[in-house]
């Protein structure tokens, strides 16, 4: 059976736009306060966990890392959508412009996956959901280290291309864990 990416991408993105919505009515745009290193750091901390949880094969927590995953990417976007705000935008956004900016930075990351996924042949249908946590965890490590020279790479991909590559693998293991 031919697996239709674009419809996956569309019903994952779809749930993580409306628990965001529905997170943005009980606590409005608090995230707002918190700067870059912040938010690369809240979501390693999911990052982490969905790891701790596929090697211990048990968790205390009830939360499943389904909704972990939909944390790494909510989380990405809230980043992605830092960076184009400036601090005159003030904490708290209404959601009828927040609404456009997250479609925006879905709609840029998703163009990111069709060229990508085009010039590697959905290789990622064939990886472990495991080591597409770790992969996730090496770009969160290597934001970490972009975020600690300001900014500055030499040849590398900045932190926004991270963000991007992260969500598309969060999409990746929520697609592959509903097969």
């Amino acid at each position: 059976m031919k697996k239709n990416t674009s419809k996956e991408y569309s019903e994952v993105i779809a749930n993580c736009k409306e628990l965001f919505s529905k997170k943005t009515q009980d606590y409005g745009t608090a995230w707002r306060i918190l700067r870059l290193p912040s938010l690369t750091d809240q979501i390693f901390i999911k990052a982490q966990r969905i790891r701790s949880i596929q090697e211990k094969g048990h968790q205390k927590i009830e939360d499943d890392i389904t909704s972990e995953f939909i944390g790494i990417i909510n989380y990405c976007l809230i980043a992605m959508i830092q960076i184009d705000l400036d601090d005159t935008a003030g904490i708290e956004i209404p959601w009828d412009q927040l609404e456009p900016l997250y479609d925006q930075a879905v709609q840029e990351t998703r163009d990111l996956l069709q060229h990508k996924n085009h010039d590697y042949d959905e290789a990622w249908r064939d990886m472990r959901i495991s080591s597409i946590t770790d992969i996730i965890l090496m770009k969160l490590f290597r934001v970490k280290q972009i975020e600690d020279n300001l900014g500055q790479t030499l040849v590398s991909e900045g932190i926004k291309a991270n963000y991007q590559d992260m969500i598309n693998y969060a999409v990746f293991c929520l697609i592959k864990l509903t097969e």
